[in-house]
């Protein structure tokens, strides 16, 4: 399986589940259904295209490289004439995560990795006001799964971060096959259709585990990366 990571961190990201009109909830971490519709956007797959449910076969796990604090913001807004009512949103401040796409399609990872160095379409970290902070950093490994290279590449948290926080363990959010001895769960983060007008989701199953610090890689320093 070939695999490919993606570093997201912005000022603010969000990732919505199941929220009411009134209140803008989100996930503690990028969902896959958020991931397949950046990967779609970079590709120039509009909303209603089919070839969107195809990228739900990606094998996927985020690891949670530096917790965020959630904001929350208000808006008013007016939903009919004369009427108008608060809305809240919530948003992650200043999280890191990595993310990894795998599959056995060696060329659809590369396609992956090219359109997201040269997107279709404004990429952004779930909501659309959510720009990534600067170029995407991108990575690919040959003949492994997401989780082995989660397991195994450097901690990505910012030096202030890991300076400042005690942290031993880093959390692994993974499609359930992927982490056979764990319990799995239920999510309802599958792509159906990303339509405005009829946007719908499946379950998909999860199961969760950690990484040890120490197992990890050191962090090298590119001075070129950003190119």
């Amino acid at each position: 399986m070939k695999t490919l990571t993606i570093k997201l961190t912005a000022p603010l990201q969000s990732y919505g589940n199941e929220a009411s009109f009134s209140r803008r909830t989100t996930t503690h971490y990028p969902t896959k259904s958020a991931v397949i519709g950046m990967v779609a956007a970079a590709l120039g797959y509009r909303r209603s295209d089919q070839r969107i449910l195809a990228l739900n076969d990606l094998s996927f796990a985020v690891r949670i490289d530096q917790v965020a604090k959630i904001l929350t913001d208000y808006q008013t807004v007016e939903w009919k004439k004369d009427t108008r009512k608060i809305t809240y949103r919530d948003y992650l401040q200043d999280a890191v995560f990595m993310v990894a796409l795998g599959s056995q399609q060696d060329q659809l990872i590369d396609e992956i990795q090219d359109a997201l160095r040269h997107p279709h379409f404004q990429l952004f970290l779930g909501r659309r006001s959510n720009a990534p902070a600067g170029v995407l950093q991108l990575q690919v490994f040959t003949e492994t799964t997401p989780l082995a290279v989660l397991e195994q590449i450097a901690w990505q948290a910012a030096p202030w971060y890991q300076k400042k926080n005690q942290v031993r363990t880093l959390d692994i959010v993974a499609d359930a096959n992927l982490v056979p001895t764990a319990q799995g769960a239920m999510i309802k983060d599958q792509v159906e259709s990303f339509d405005q007008r009829n946007r719908r989701y499946g379950f998909r199953a999860i199961a969760k585990t950690s990484v040890s610090l120490n197992q990890l890689g050191s962090q090298a320093h590119d001075i070129m990366g950003f190119l």
